[in-house]
């Protein structure tokens, strides 16, 4: 049997899981934590013990991974992570290569999870998708005519950092409204805990900050984007006012790249696409209403869910070995 290693360095996740070529069953599977102040060293040191405890001694055939940041594909060089310190210019295919003797593939993550999603999930049968994450960052990644388009310097995609509202707040990136400033986990988290620190509880009422304080404890900073979408189900005012803004951005991001590309089907996936039936209303309401009439596309839910890239990093490998 064809062995397969996949590793997703993610933003505060790691996770790496074996496989045999051709099966749909992992052999192991692992997921931990990233350490608050992580850094390419910390995250590499994690991933090897990982590795080694699926391995078990065993050598893969191949390699694939999937890293949460942008990448050059052609050489399997990082440039860098936008969440972990320490990843720029880093040669990861090299190293692994180096250190198991085996040819690797390394990729984007949204890239990854868009092959993922369109060879064994809910991009089965359709020559043209883009993949949407949100979870710590917003990426995307292409398929088109069947294959994965990278752009001409692999930088294709990157919806995250589409300006939505120009007059909107400040991104990591430098610019003020991006999809990812709005609709990230850690962004709602970090604009809700404003809101909350600067007035104070008796004066929120019930419905504008008392259900996030509760979850929490009281401890502002417990606030997760998935916390943001529990207190918003249970009526939160303010957590609903700020999942509003984020199903919003998205849904203009999407209209304009259905405008520009025309893709069958937009698979959405990561942690805040579970943020429930209120949050995907207004994001097929306002795609639909940023698109012109005659651009007809579907919005799915991720049939892979957080394994997206682990898959599409099987993929690679397998892409790889023919």
């Amino acid at each position: 049997m064809t062995l397969i290693l996949a590793l997703d360095f993610g933003g505060t996740k790691l996770a790496a899981a074996t496989i045999n070529a051709g099966s749909k069953q992992w052999l192991g599977y692992e997921r931990r934590l990233s350490p608050p102040n992580a850094n390419a060293d910390t995250d590499l040191e994690i991933m090897r013990s990982v590795i080694n405890s699926l391995l078990k001694g065993a050598k893969p055939d191949a390699i694939g991974v999937s890293f949460g940041g942008p990448v050059d594909a052609t050489t399997g060089k990082v440039r860098l992570s936008h969440h972990v310190l320490g990843w720029e210019n880093v040669p990861l295919r090299d190293l692994l290569e180096e250190e198991f003797g085996v040819p690797a593939g390394v990729d984007n993550d949204a890239n990854v999870a868009a092959l993922g999603e369109h060879r064994f999930g809910a991009g089965q049968g359709y020559d043209s998708l883009f993949y949407i994450t949100v979870s710590t960052g917003v990426g995307g990644g292409w398929i088109l005519n069947g294959q994965p388009w990278r752009g001409s310097e692999g930088m294709a995609g990157e919806i995250g950092h589409m300006v939505v509202d120009p007059n909107g707040p400040v991104c990591l990136c430098g610019k003020r409204g991006c999809v990812e400033r709005l609709a990230s986990g850690p962004y709602m988290a970090q604009d809700v805990r404003e809101v909350l620190r600067n007035e104070p509880p008796r004066r929120q009422g019930r419905q504008g900050g008392d259900i996030l304080r509760e979850l929490v404890g009281d401890n502002l900073e417990l606030i997760t984007g998935q916390v943001v979408s529990e207190a918003a189900a249970g009526g939160d005012n303010l957590a609903q006012e700020i999942l509003y803004r984020a199903s919003w951005a998205l849904g203009v991001g999407i209209g304009n790249v259905a405008n520009l590309i025309n893709p069958q089907r937009f698979v959405l996936g990561g942690g805040v696409m579970k943020a429930g039936e209120d949050f995907w209303e207004v994001l097929r309401r306002v795609a639909r209403e940023t698109a012109l009439p005659e651009v007809n596309f579907e919005i799915v839910s991720a049939a892979l869910g957080d394994d997206a890239p682990l898959w599409g990093a099987v993929a690679l490998a397998e892409d790889i070995l023919c």
